[in-house]
């Protein structure tokens, strides 16, 4: 009998993360240089929230002139209080609960510290190797 997947099986561990007194701007420039979307926000340690691309351009505006983002801080623009699930939950119930919600990442912690974070991106990546598996292409001598 298969035994279901935990999120540590899918999450992207060690992620990066930014400081809540981190200026918008380096938090936005980091984003770009590293390719990613969602970042953790920690302050003395601590987990401390989650900012998104999408956070940051809400907060900027259309025009990503007004408020300037090297006044603003990541504080300002984080979600206080993110969707964080503990490294061995079930991957069934955190996928659920990000489409009940419409999340796009879940911070994973172990013993309250920060492990991985795990993105639609990750649930996609996850699936797709899921049908792959379930229901090899034709002519794939796959067991």
């Amino acid at each position: 009998m298969k035994r279901m997947p935990t999120i540590k099986n899918v999450m992207t561990p060690f992620p990066y993360s930014v400081d809540a007194e981190a200026s918008v701007a380096e938090a936005m420039q980091f984003m770009r240089a590293h390719k990613i979307r969602h970042l953790p926000v920690m302050e003395a340690g601590e987990l401390k929230g989650i900012v998104s691309d999408r956070d940051i351009k809400l907060i900027l505006g259309p025009d990503f002139a007004h408020p300037d983002a090297s006044e603003l801080k990541v504080r300002d623009a984080m979600v206080a209080e993110p969707y964080v699930v503990d490294i061995a939950t079930r991957l069934d119930s955190v996928v659920r609960h990000m489409a009940e919600r419409r999340l796009g990442s879940v911070l994973v912690t172990r013993k309250g510290k920060l492990v991985g974070v795990f993105t639609y991106t990750d649930a996609c990546a996850a699936f797709a190797d899921l049908l792959a598996s379930e229901f090899p292409a034709p002519g794939d001598d796959a067991a």
